[in-house]
């Protein structure tokens, strides 16, 4: 028996049980994977209960900056990042690694143009590298407070992309961007949705998932969005086939994925 889990606050929302339940049990191993409530400050706490069986961990906010100063060794991208989602588990060793970027970065491959980021947490950093990454060379950061979008938009800037941070009301301009990258909860995007243009040709890569379906995807043109459940398939096949060695079974972790989804909203699920 083997054990991972994903860590978080909130976390009983999380889909990443179904996944990694789905792709363990297609790759034939006998191995549990949970969701554990933890909260801001508790990660070294948890770590010092852990025992050998355990493997790798999937982690989310507000986690994934606190894990910079838990973990034993970081990968040049999670380093680059700032933020860890990953964490391998290796002999006590704990190595800590960034998956959210090369899932965005397969998401967004062969979208052109400059991009519009909602929010300024460690999803949207991550959303700044992969942009880096695709060559994208002009940002805009809206966030619901200042200093955090001016903070982001710094750090783009440190990667030769031009940026731009704001805050205050919604500026329905930058929902017309080519490419439009959501990192706000639902309850933030809300008040996006209601601006969304009408007709609109950009992609929308929205990170939300949960209520499903969020604000913003429902109401963007479904060929046109790179789902929550997009980046978290995504990103979770990686971290299988990082703690097993092994191809992660994306068929069987998607259908696992797509059964949870009410059949009214699949056609803006998966892409």
């Amino acid at each position: 028996m083997r054990r991972a889990a994903v860590l978080g606050s909130p976390i009983a929302h999380s889909r990443s049980p179904v996944l990694h339940a789905a792709a363990y049990a297609a790759l034939g191993l006998d191995w549990d994977y949970q969701a554990i409530e933890v909260t801001s400050g508790g990660l070294a706490e948890f770590r010092a209960s852990l025992d050998e069986t355990w493997i790798g961990l999937s982690l989310t906010m507000p986690l994934k900056t606190e894990a910079l100063g838990i973990v034993d060794e970081l990968t040049p991208e999670a380093e680059r990042i700032g933020a860890v989602n990953t964490i391998t588990i290796q002999g006590g060793t704990w190595f800590g690694s960034n998956t959210d970027v090369p899932a965005m970065t397969a998401l967004l491959d062969g979208v052109t143009g400059n991009a519009t980021i909602l929010g300024a947490g460690a999803t949207a950093r991550s959303a700044v590298v992969a942009l880096a990454d695709l060559g994208v060379s002009d940002i805009v950061i809206w966030a619901r407070r200042t200093e955090p979008a001016l903070t982001l938009a710094s750090y783009a800037e440190s990667l030769g992309i031009g940026a731009r941070g704001q805050s205050g009301p919604v500026d329905a301009a930058l929902l017309q961007a080519p490419i439009v990258v959501n990192t706000l909860p639902g309850d933030a995007a809300s008040h996006w949705a209601s601006a969304i243009p009408d007709p609109t040709d950009g992609v929308l890569l929205d990170a939300a998932y949960d209520p499903w379906p969020p604000p913003m995807t429902l109401r963007w043109p479904a060929h046109l969005v790179r789902s929550g459940f997009d980046l978290l398939l995504n990103q979770a096949a990686r971290q299988v086939e990082s703690w097993t060695g092994l191809p992660a079974p994306r068929s069987a972790m998607a259908d696992a994925l797509l059964s949870t989804i009410p059949k009214q909203t699949l056609d803006r699920a998966l892409h």
